[in-house]
């Protein structure tokens, strides 16, 4: 079979009979596919599972489009929706750029819709990364509802499995749960209905904060031999998936936004095309493998940048600290301080922009000018120069896509530059969100940053966003508002890429409220990811501890915030918890005492030392993911050397002792080094031969442990 490497669109035709199976990938990865008996591409394996029968399986893609059929819908298929009429036509293969890469086309006769189901795997890892693009050949429009992006059927049944997912809110985000599958999909003896089970369990992202209440991810684990396949949704607004039993095992189903879930829909002209969000799936003996798998992945996907090798220390000036009242005053101390605890970046967060006094100027934001009341004299420029002065890159905080009511740019720039619905434009929490499709709203984000890194030689953005609008906005081209939604956010990362392609240089923080906006789409484009705003260094630790879920450990920026008035012990908990991360240090640094900032710059020191490892480790988690309450937390990093393993453990309550498994060094000779804190009363480590056990005689407590094999 042969095609056009860049479209997979066919050269050659060929008559269904001829078809029989097919299989794709590569050593560690291995996908079949067969055509059933009604003309339909059907995957009936991936690395080895699978019913093998295509009568059994669910076809390649699944779509509804009004007119068509209500078609899947979580667990019902009722096989008179558009996608079960869309026939194998070909495929095509080939190999770039260390990716194996498949596209199959699909088409329906009777609407003239073409479905190009595009797959593709990097050569050597176990994860499958799909997409669907559509086009319609008929002669008549379609609106679609909803079409998958990643639709596999003949895993294991709903007995045999265990389900993973993660919680994601403000202050509390990563909270991974398990349950067995069969607590929602219920056993209703199929055999003797002859129907599968219509309970699924299904999740849906909500509004513009693609990640809030749950992060697009989801595991399933085999409980005899811990077999997983994870997966994540690669969409910067609405996804969805769903979990139900089919055919005596079980399905998956991956969606970027749907008509049902997310008022999204989309109607494709004659020749029009669209695409899907990407759904992907990693593979492993067990969750960590997998996640490794995850993680390898998104470190290949991502836009290069020298930050994710380079990982230089970024001080912040808000979390319990400034909060978002920086003046010059008070930032010239922070900036001297923040140099000699050996900070890289120093970045002014929120308020330099407020030139009211009451400090009420979320209405009025927009036009992103310095405040000549907080910098009197030389104004910001002065601020900036003294950060350069110090040896660290300037940054500033911004939130670009909103405008405030109070805002002249609210009136000057054009309306259909801003959401709408029926005609009015949208208004929340006393900000206009900013559509990126428009030019004016781009044209006035290229003017702001050209500004501040252009001209005023800012190297680092943090870019906030604050506001969730749900279900999104019916702009003049819309369908319908959860399309204009995807529409922006994907205009939005293209804007990103731009300003990036102009300053190769600058560092990019997303940040959505902390962790709201952690969607894999973003995390490609962006450098480092906000991980939360939780205030509190006693609770943080179960969300450092799983953040390398959701985000790899050198784009995950974890609050390092130690303040004067804590004890010794307080200060190195503070610290440890972002040592495994990217650390972003805040606090009070320059009312610290010599000892207390000589803590901080030890911490800072150790991090400096390691984070070229951290580039390249993959995570895993001896204690199993962390539980919001747990007393003992442990996030362990494997270096692909296979020598160094790192392992950071806290303890905020129980035995002073506990034995922690490293399964991957287990029986080796290993030497353990407790790299922070550098004082042995507050803990030690010890290697068993198949474990390393920590001691913490106090709480709270936290230790940086190297783990060194063969020494």
């Amino acid at each position: 079979m042969t095609g056009t490497a860049d479209t997979g669109e066919l050269d050659q035709r060929v008559p269904n009979s001829s078809r029989g199976t097919f299989s794709w990938g590569h050593a560690q990865l291995r996908a079949e596919f067969a055509t059933a008996a009604d003309g339909t591409l059907r995957p009936i394996r991936l690395d080895g599972t699978g019913s093998g029968d295509p009568e059994t399986a669910l076809p390649l893609v699944e779509l509804t489009a009004l007119g068509h059929g209500s078609g899947w819908s979580g667990p019902r298929f009722t096989g008179t929706a558009l996608g079960s009429r869309l026939r194998y036509r070909g495929h095509h293969a080939d190999r770039r750029d260390g990716w194996e890469r498949l596209t199959v086309e699909l088409h329906d006769p009777a609407s003239g819709l073409t479905a190009f189901a595009e797959l593709s795997s990097p050569s050597g890892v176990p994860v499958l990364r799909s997409r669907v693009r559509l086009r319609n050949d008929g002669d008549t429009p379609l609106v679609v509802q909803s079409v998958s992006s990643l639709l596999l059927a003949g895993l294991p049944g709903p007995d045999a499995l265990d389900v993973h997912r993660a919680r994601n809110d403000w202050l509390a985000e990563c909270r991974w749960y398990t349950e067995p599958l069969r607590a929602t999909v219920a056993d209703i003896n199929a055999d003797a209905h002859q129907h599968d089970s219509r309970a699924a369990l299904a999740l849906t992202g909500r509004g513009s904060w693609p990640t809030d209440g749950h992060l697009p991810m989801g595991a399933l684990t085999r409980r005899d031999d811990g077999r997983t396949w994870l997966w994540q949704i690669e969409s910067p607004a609405g996804w969805r998936w769903d979990l139900g039993e089919h055919a005596g095992g079980s399905h998956l189903a991956l969606n970027g936004p749907t008509d049902a879930a997310h008022q999204w829909r989309v109607r494709l002209a004659p020749g029009e095309e669209f695409t899907t969000v990407a759904g992907v799936l990693a593979l492993g003996t067990g969750f960590d493998a997998a996640m490794g798998a995850l993680t390898s992945y998104r470190r290949l996907v991502r836009r290069p940048h020298p930050d994710h090798t380079h990982l230089p220390v970024v001080f912040n000036d808000y979390m319990n600290t400034l909060m978002g009242d920086p003046t010059t005053a008070k930032l010239l101390p922070l900036i001297d301080a923040a140099a000699e605890a050996g900070a890289e970046y120093f970045c002014i967060d929120s308020g330099w922009y407020d030139d009211t006094a009451d400090g009420g100027w979320w209405n009025s934001v927009g036009a992103w000018e310095p405040s000549p009341r907080r910098f009197p004299g030389g104004g910001i420029q002065a601020v900036l120069d003294r950060i350069r002065a110090r040896g660290m890159v300037p940054g500033l905080w911004l939130e670009p896509e909103v405008i405030g009511v109070d805002s002249p740019l609210a009136t000057t720039l054009p309306p259909d530059a801003f959401f709408q619905r029926d005609g009015v434009r949208l208004t929340e929490q006393g900000r206009h969100q900013l559509d990126l499709r428009h030019p004016a709203a781009r044209a006035h984000l290229d003017r702001t940053v050209d500004r501040i890194v252009g001209e005023w030689g800012v190297g680092y953005l943090k870019l906030d966003y604050n506001i969730v609008v749900d279900p999104g906005t019916h702009g003049p081209g819309d369908l319908a508002p959860g399309a204009g939604l995807l529409g922006h956010a994907q205009a939005y990362l293209d804007w990103l890429s731009d300003v990036l392609d102009r300053y190769p240089a600058l560092v990019i923080e997303n940040c959505a409220s902390g962790g709201l906006r952690m969607d894999g789409a973003t995390l490609a484009v962006t450098q480092l990811q906000s991980t939360s705003d939780q205030q509190d260094p006693l609770r943080y630790p179960p969300i450092s501890a799983s953040a390398p879920t959701a985000v790899p450990p050198e784009q995950g920026a974890v609050w390092a915030y130690p303040q004067p008035e804590f004890d010794d012990d307080l200060i190195r908990f503070a610290l440890g918890g972002a040592l495994l991360g990217r650390i972003h240090l805040s606090g009070h640094l320059n009312r610290m005492s010599t000892p207390q900032l000589r803590l901080v710059r030890d911490a800072v020191d150790v991090y400096r030392s390691i984070r070229r490892d951290l580039a390249t480790a993959l995570p895993f988690w001896p204690l199993g993911l962390p539980g919001w309450t747990d007393e003992w937390l442990a996030l362990g990093m494997r270096v692909p050397d296979g020598r160094t393993t790192y392992l950071s453990v806290w303890r905020r309550g129980g035995e002073t002792e506990l034995s922690l498994p490293v399964g991957h060094l287990a029986g080796q000779a290993v030497h353990p080094e407790v790299l922070h804190p550098g004082d042995a009363s507050v803990g030690t480590a010890e290697w068993d031969g198949d474990a390393v056990r920590v001691s913490v005689p106090r709480t709270p407590g936290v230790l940086l442990v190297r783990l060194t094999a063969g020494a």
